[in-house]
């Protein structure tokens, strides 16, 4: 009777050992995909963004920026769209080139550009210390006290626009990209792919760009610095 009470024991254990080993490899798969999948969005949205020389980011201002987030399908919450849900990626400049994408989420945020559209994309671009340094903590409360505006669009003399702004917001919606005002919402690290890739929270990540090796990163990721690289050098 003990061996047996033994064996079952064995047996309720070795299937549990096995569930954990089978479900955790599953788990890390979906959150690569998902993060390949955000850093080719991201990609595609820059590469859109920037082939319209007459309605793209000034790459002056890209040369001055701290940091860029590239947030897809920021879906409408109202008359104006507003981030109920957006996934995206942040990236840091590391010197003359840009480091990893590191995974965040925006929320709650009203973008004003397109009434009626149902969703759309933004870009921000941070473009003091001090607004990089409210990213580095994981969240990040996107208010008037952070000195976003709408960023200038087209030629290389629009950027001259608002120097002083340290957040230029961008949003695309309906075909048309352009800058935009923001309302509120909330910039917030996504740690469960931070930490399946780095091994490190969204914040830490930022704060230690330079210490990553693209080389080593999945290919959607490494295209995604690439391209920042492009248009800035």
């Amino acid at each position: 009777m003990k061996q047996s009470i033994r064996n079952r024991i064995f047996l309720g254990l070795s299937i549990a050992l096995l569930t954990v080993v089978t479900v955790i490899p599953a788990a890390a798969q979906k959150g690569l995909r998902r993060a390949r999948d955000e850093a080719r969005e991201a990609t595609q949205l820059l590469d859109k963004v920037m082939a319209n020389q007459g309605k793209s980011i000034p790459r002056s201002i890209l040369r001055r920026a701290q940091a860029i987030a590239i947030f897809t399908n920021v879906k409408k919450g109202g008359f104006i769209i507003g981030g109920t849900g957006g996934d995206g990626v942040i990236s840091r400049r590391t010197g003359k080139t840009w480091g990893p994408p590191v995974y965040y989420n925006l929320g709650g945020a009203n973008i004003g550009l397109q009434i009626g559209a149902k969703k759309g994309d933004v870009i921000a671009l941070f473009m003091t210390e001090e607004a990089l340094n409210d990213l580095l903590d994981d969240e990040m409360e996107m208010t008037a006290g952070i000195g976003a505006t709408a960023g200038p669009v087209g030629d290389e003399a629009g950027a001259s626009t608002g120097k002083n702004s340290n957040v230029y917001v961008y949003s695309n919606s309906s075909g048309a990209f352009a800058g935009a005002t923001i309302g509120g919402g909330t910039i917030k690290a996504n740690n469960s792919i931070n930490q399946e890739l780095y091994n490190m929270s969204g914040g830490s990540v930022l704060r230690d760009s330079s210490t990553v090796k693209i080389s080593t990163l999945p290919t959607e990721l490494k295209t995604l610095t690439t391209t920042l690289n492009k248009y800035v050098n």
